[in-house]
């Protein structure tokens, strides 16, 4: 019976220290993903202008003929981004973001298209290499504050490989698989192709009112490679805004989640506790009136 209650209050402490762990954790979180969404809300003007500026050079442009803009007649290999956390505690976020970033894959390979996989976060990179599957570049380090240079750093590559021939390794398309933030409590996964634009024909004015007039010098070819890279480092960074307060508040939610229930199981095993250690003393009281009445007993006897 002691040994038992000895064995239940070591798992209370155990369980104490992980609640102090978890509680920790969701505290560093809370903090982080205000500055998080506070900087995802400063780059979004500057991605709305940037993106703007680009679909007014593109539908102004009827006769624009450039490989970043033009669909290709065949293709034959698929550059994948995925971007994942440096750090774990967060829950589903990295699973999920994988499995889309698993389906992607397998509906390029059905379509007899070869998959170049680039992944940032030290969890993608670790999943990737667990299993196997070639990782073309990989990044990490900043998944839960990143940078445009870090953003910039992979677009370069990534337009390198765009830019290049088939035989040298080159790209087709380029995808980004990342986690949308749409609330505290709901992060979505998503795929976006970054490159080739999509041009969308749609009736009626833009959202946004009409686009502005620009008037491009020297030439639409001219301003579209020097556009285009800021514009795809832009998207690239927006998104890994994104993600970055999708980790964090992942990450809050699973603390809050653990915390609950170390707390609930503290609680049970207080009640554990309480009731060994009421039967050791019903135990003890009971050899104790048993002694005295064997006792009362012998005394009897003798006299």
């Amino acid at each position: 019976m002691a040994a038992q209650l000895r064995a239940v209050r070591a798992r209370i402490r155990a369980v104490k220290s992980i609640s102090k762990i978890t509680r920790a954790q969701e505290l560093i979180a809370s903090s982080r993903i205000i500055r998080a969404q506070q900087r995802t809300r400063a780059a979004e003007p500057y991605s709305r202008e940037l993106t703007q500026a680009v679909e007014a050079l593109v539908s102004r442009s009827g006769s624009l003929n450039h490989p970043m803009v033009s669909e290709p007649e065949s293709i034959s290999r698929a550059a994948v981004l995925i971007l994942t956390s440096d750090g774990g505690f967060a829950g589903a976020y990295n699973a999920n973001v994988l499995r889309e970033a698993s389906r992607l894959r397998q509906r390029n390979t059905d379509n007899g298209v070869a998959n170049a996989v680039y992944v940032t976060g030290r969890k993608g990179i670790s999943w990737h290499r667990f299993r196997d599957i070639p990782i073309e570049r990989e990044w990490s380090g900043f998944s839960v504050r990143p940078s445009y240079a870090d953003a910039e750093k992979v677009a370069t590559v990534l337009l390198e490989a765009f830019t290049a021939s088939a035989g040298e390794g080159g790209v087709d398309e380029i995808y980004l698989v990342s986690t949308e933030f749409v609330s505290m409590l709901t992060q979505r996964p998503a795929v976006r192709r970054l490159l080739p634009l999509r041009i969308e024909e749609k009736e009626g004015p833009p959202p946004g009112g009409p686009l502005p007039s620009y008037e491009f010098e020297p030439s639409t070819d001219i301003v579209l490679d020097s556009l285009l890279p800021q514009y795809i480092a832009s998207r690239i960074y927006y998104a890994m805004l994104e993600a970055a307060a999708s980790e964090l508040a992942a990450r809050r939610r699973a603390m809050k989640a653990a915390t609950d229930n170390a707390n609930d199981l503290i609680d049970r095993l207080t009640r554990e506790a309480n009731n060994a250690r009421q039967a050791e003393i019903t135990s003890e009281i009971s050899e104790i009136v048993g002694g005295a009445n064997a006792l009362a007993d012998a005394n009897a006897g003798s006299e």
